[in-house]
């Protein structure tokens, strides 16, 4: 053997046991053989000052620093490998290793072992039952203790009883965060100060694959919740606020906190006690007869001046007094909140949709139809021999028609029951249901013993997005007429006839800005224990953050961002709990160095600003993607036969081979767009965007103004030329869709076929 270091072969490189190792592991080699020419043992052990590398010595390519060679004539009974693996076990000790470490003689040695011996467990090989199964020792030495050079300070009974809460319940000493500075924002200026440091790294720390990810699944569960919250908030507002706002506070409010808090990993949401709390002051002002966002203008400026007061007297130092019991309880309330709005939508779409039992049948539908002389009639004449509805005297009774043929053959539905679908309430159920045992099975694949631990992860990190995939899918499959919450498809407020800017006074008297400092101060004391608590749990010590909390920065933020969405009439936002959990838990950074069957092991969280920055901004598309479908429906068509197409309106009024054309338009400035960025002509990416507006003007030569009108937009200039012909014959209305199959036009073309 040769005694000089070789590089490593590629075949150590590739070793998959060497990324189950930690960076710092080094080797150790063992030496054992028996020799003839040999008259008795001989033994080394040799400690080098610095590790080095051995080349193919070791199968797994890392540095050695312990040497241990036993060789010995051939005796019989005496098992040199035997010994070998024994001081094996010796240097994987680390009590061991720390001993040899500082070992300078031969007695040090014998001590090391020595120690060794008195803690180590040995059994004897006669009576030890393979069959039986011998439990772990129920206290094994910690390793802190056992090292000499980590022994920690032992503390007294009575300094652990005069620790402060928080040391006791998980969540270490107390943080310099928690400390009063005793000056006027004294607080807020020393987490800038702290933050500050940390701003650069907090992008730098974010160019890593987990974060990509991340920015999945966290943006799939902000959209859900924002058209969630939009949708109840619409409701409980009479559609003051909408899925709209929803999306665009969330959006704005969202990006900002993350680029400006002093705690990123925290998302802001809408959440279940602002809601409700939206409920009872919409209530308020609907039962005396107040203009309802005027005053809630007041309000919101009013916490704003609450909290900022908060901040300035570094009120969040009393989070050190939010234990595990308030945690725990205002974790359950938002629980309930969820599963209280949960069961009362399936018991609203029981009432909306009720079902139909055999003992009170309410086929209450019948289907008008307008004789020659204007009179309404439920009999006319049949066209159609086989007609199943044909009576022997040639009348059809229209009264049993469907609703849609009765609109069809223009008759006008008329009854209770005529946009009833008695299998709407249980086939929701059953989606709803399916949906969340879906979600729940996946959440525990994590821990299961099917599949490799990286598939295990992925279905257990998007079990949500996964179960509402998969209820979507059946729904969409069977076909259903499932309600659904309609996204609006212009920028503009829900509310008909109000401008972004909430007008301070409306309708309301004066003095009520002044009463608004109740409510607000009831609102104030609700977002602080919000945004606090969410913030004490997210800064646990368990976590392992390693550039702290920043309380005062956060309801700063909270506090500017409230007076910003009051007056633009969004809804409210502080931290959301669950989603902010699910971020950290999506960001946790876990050993790879760990053997084979053992689980690893838990470093900490990857803290960085841009994966709730870039969720928010893609929450904020997330509005304007009623044109990107359009866009994705035409070049579906250039790959589907023309049987098979669905029945749009656009296919009505424009050839198909020119919506193929405008299409292929769109999709080649699409791909010189992609080139130039992609070269190092990106400089001019801006003025190519710019030239999109050229190319659309110039496709005035190629299209007419009504394929224009039905294909794009018209442009401000060709809308101001009244022209006959151009405005479609149907105008739509917020519920209706483009591809709806039960849109009813009153001047659209008939084909009446006979059969004979």
């Amino acid at each position: 053997m040769s005694s000089r270091p070789q590089a490593p072969g590629p075949v150590g490189c590739q070793n998959p046991l060497q990324w189950k190792l930690s960076p710092e592991a080094e080797a150790g080699v063992v030496l054992a053989g028996e020799l003839g020419f040999l008259e008795q043992p001989l033994g080394a052990f040799v400690r080098l000052q610095e590790p080095v590398m051995l080349g193919t010595l070791i199968e797994v390519s890392l540095p050695s620093r312990f040497f241990c060679l036993l060789l010995g004539p051939p005796t019989p009974g005496r098992g040199y490998h035997e010994m070998g693996r024994a001081v094996a076990v010796l240097l994987s000790d680390q009590k061991f290793q720390w001993s040899v470490r500082r070992a300078s003689s031969l007695d040090d040695l014998l001590s090391a072992l020595d120690a060794f011996l008195e803690e180590v467990i040995v059994l004897p090989p006669g009576r030890w039952d393979p069959t039986a199964r011998i439990p772990p020792p129920k206290c094994l030495p910690s390793t802190h203790k056992r090292l000499p050079s980590q022994l920690p300070e032992i503390k007294s009974i009575s300094t652990l009883c005069g620790e402060p809460a928080e040391d006791r319940h998980g969540h270490g000493p107390l943080s310099p965060e928690l400390k009063r500075s005793g000056r006027l924002f004294g607080g807020l200026v020393q987490d800038l100060r702290r933050k500050a440091s940390w701003y650069p790294s907090d992008f730098l720390d974010a160019l890593h694959p987990q974060c990509f990810s991340a920015v999945l699944y966290i943006y799939l569960a902000t959209v859900t919740n924002a058209i969630t919250f939009g949708g109840l908030l619409g409701e409980a507002t009479n559609g003051a606020q909408g899925v709209l706002e929803s999306f665009l506070g969330t959006a704005v409010a969202g990006a900002a906190f993350c680029l400006t808090a002093g705690q990123p990993l925290t998302i802001l949401s809408s959440t279940g006690p602002v809601l409700v709390f939206e409920r009872l002051l919409f209530s308020f002002c609907r039962d005396h007869s107040l203009d309802y966002l005027p005053f809630r203008l007041w309000v919101g400026i009013w916490v704003a001046v609450f909290c900022l007061v908060m901040v300035a007297t570094e009120a969040s130092v009393l989070v050190r007094y939010f234990t595990r019991f308030t945690e725990e309880g205002f974790c359950a309330l938002i629980s309930l909140i969820f599963i209280y709005d949960a069961v009362g939508k399936m018991l609203g779409l029981a009432r909306a949709y009720p079902i139909q039992k055999m003992e009170s049948l309410a086929y209450g539908c019948i289907c008008q139809y307008p004789d020659p002389a204007g009179n309404e009639s439920q009999w006319t004449r049949s066209k159609d021999k086989d007609d199943i509805f044909s009576m022997d005297l040639g009348l059809t009774n229209v009264s049993l028609l469907p609703p849609p043929e009765c609109a069809r053959r223009g008759g006008y539905p008329r009854g209770p029951s005529c946009h009833t679908i008695p299998d709407i309430t249980f086939f929701s159920l059953l989606l709803f249901l399916t949906s969340f045992l879906f979600a729940m099975a996946l959440k525990h694949v994590k821990t299961g013993r099917f599949f490799p631990s990286v598939v295990r992860r992925v279905l257990s990190d998007f079990s949500s997005v996964l179960a509402i995939l998969l209820g979507c899918g059946l729904d969409a499959l069977l076909g259903l007429a499932t309600p659904k919450l309609m996204v609006p498809r212009e920028f503009k407020p829900t509310l008909p006839g109000r401008d972004w800017l909430v007008s301070p006074f409306g309708t309301n008297p004066w003095w009520l800005s002044v009463a608004a400092g109740l409510p607000a101060l009831l609102l104030s004391i609700l977002i602080f224990m919000d945004q606090q608590i969410t913030a004490v749990i997210l800064n646990r010590a368990e976590y392992r953050l390693r550039k702290g909390a920043g309380f005062h920065l956060d309801l700063f933020c909270v506090a500017v961002l409230t007076l910003l969405t009051s007056v633009l009439g969004l809804p409210w936002y502080v931290s959301a709990t669950v989603i902010s959990l699910a971020h950290m838990d999506s960001l946790r950074r876990e050993s790879r160095a760990c053997a084979p069957g053992e689980s690893p092991s838990f470093l900490g969280i990857r803290e960085q600003r841009l994966t709730g920055l870039v969720v928010f901004i893609l929450t904020g598309v997330s509005i304007f993607l009623a044109p990107v479908l359009k866009f994705t429906k035409r070049v579906q068509l250039l790959m589907m036969p023309a049987k098979h197409q669905p029945d749009l309106l656009l296919l009505r009024h424009v050839p198909l081979k020119r919506v193929h054309l405008f299409t292929a338009i769109q999709l080649a400035c699409l791909g010189l767009l992609w080139i130039i960025k992609s070269t190092p002509a990106a400089i001019i990416f801006p003025l190519m965007l710019l030239g999109l507006v050229g190319v659309r003007k110039a496709l005035e030569w190629v299209f007419s103004p009504q394929e224009l009108l039905w294909l794009d937009e018209l442009i401000p200039k060709e809308r101001s030329i009244p022209e006959k012909g151009l405005e479609p014959e149907y105008t739509f209305g917020e519920d209706d869709s483009e591809d709806s199959e039960l849109m009813y036009q009153p001047k659209s073309p008939e084909i009446n076929i006979s059969v004979n």
